[in-house]
């Protein structure tokens, strides 16, 4: 058994709005995702029996990309262990709450446990409503050489709309305009041109923005190049916040040191928000002439009551963890300041950070993450969208 079967794939489109992501590792064609799904399908194999059939399960759940998600977060943190040198049993019970966590974890005659949870950057509202999936695929649809689209929702209809008139109607328009003549008209400062669909209660208003050159008469190219904007509902700082929290407390007193492992998937991932949840947010004190620095008690080791979370030894944060970031992005161990914590042990592959007074220290790996993953620096090999 394997997760991905060896067939015949013919589809090597970029992934669809509406499309999931366990539909999109089963479709997508290709060497650039043969490599993953082979690499996907040995790692697996490495799991233990027992395991393997939950894996498999969340791997291919095609109503939840948060369950995919989060299945390939905890298989690379598995065969990043085990390529460290480490022998890794899958939730075995420990802890005073009875309870299984992810991975207990022996390596050089030292135990500790892993704890995974993976958290991605949620949307707000949006300042105009987002397209639903199936609107964005239609328009993505339309055969358009000669330009991109920008769309902007003004209103939302009630029911899905009839897709083939839009299609039918975008394709006529795109088809009339002569992209030198726009492009020699914007450079006069002649906006560019503008249509406005209606029908069955939805109001979209589209504008043309001409390919250059050198990137027209492609057939695969995705139409719409400017989406509708949307608006961020929260901070790096409070996402890593509220995943260390939900896992810190939740397997009572181990006796081991304890490292809850964070996927981080953000847009634009900061350490500065990582070093605030976890240390606090640095203040500057003004006294006379020299000012001062100091960090407030709102992060999760520097509670306003003693050793609030000193069972959780170090968080280890990987950002953006995906296949075809795994040789690239480096695992960061961020750890615990409290005396009262075990010491969390350090693997060659991760770069550590570490309150000293109120600054953060990092020091890097001593190893490429390739090497306990097994597999080239530049991997995977080729380009995923040729």
């Amino acid at each position: 058994m394997v997760v991905y079967k060896n067939r015949s794939r013919t589809d090597a489109s970029p992934k669809r709005a509406a499309e999931t992501d366990a539909e999109f590792f089963e479709r997508i064609a290709g060497p650039f995702w043969d490599q993953v799904r082979d690499v996907i399908n040995e790692w697996w194999s490495h799991l233990p029996h027992h395991a393997q059939p939950v894996a498999l399960s969340r791997l291919l759940d095609r109503n939840s990309d948060t369950n995919v998600s989060s299945a390939l977060w905890e298989l690379y943190l598995h065969e990043m262990l085990l390529g460290s040198g480490c022998t890794v049993e899958i939730e075995r019970r420990i802890g005073t709450r009875g309870k299984n966590p992810d991975f207990l974890v022996a390596c050089d005659g030292q135990q500790f446990v892993v704890e995974a949870i993976w958290t991605a950057q949620r949307l707000g509202d949006a300042v105009t409503n987002p397209l639903p999936p199936q609107l964005t695929d239609a328009i993505d649809g339309v055969p358009s050489p000669n330009f991109f689209v920008s769309c902007k929702l003004d209103r939302a209809g009630t029911a899905t709309p009839p897709q083939k008139r839009l299609k039918a109607e975008l394709t006529r328009w795109l088809a009339s305009l002569d992209p030198d003549q726009v492009t020699a008209e914007y450079e006069r400062a002649v906006p560019l041109p503008r249509h406005t669909w209606q029908e069955a209660g939805w109001h979209i208003t589209f504008e043309a923005l001409p390919r250059s050159p050198g990137k027209r008469g492609d057939p695969t190219s995705r139409t719409i190049g400017i989406y509708p904007a949307i608006s961020w509902i929260e901070n790096g700082s409070d996402r890593v916040l509220d995943a260390v929290k939900r896992k810190g407390g939740k397997y009572g007193d181990l006796a081991l040191p304890f490292i809850v492992a964070v996927g981080h998937a953000a847009l634009f991932p900061e350490d500065e928000d990582t070093e605030t949840a976890l240390y606090g947010t640095s203040v500057e004190h003004a006294h006379a002439t020299t000012p001062t620095f100091g960090r407030r008690p709102d992060g999760y080791w520097t509670a306003t009551y003693d050793h609030a979370h000193d069972r959780v030894s170090g968080v280890l944060i990987v950002d953006n963890p995906a296949p075809w970031t795994w040789t690239k992005n480096i695992p960061v161990l961020w750890q615990s300041p409290d005396s009262s914590s075990l010491p969390a042990p350090v693997l060659p592959t991760w770069a550590t950070a570490q309150l000293v007074d109120v600054q953060v220290e990092y020091q890097p790996a001593a190893c490429p993450a390739h090497t306990a993953l097994g597999l080239p620096e530049h991997w995977p090999v080729g380009e995923a969208f040729p």
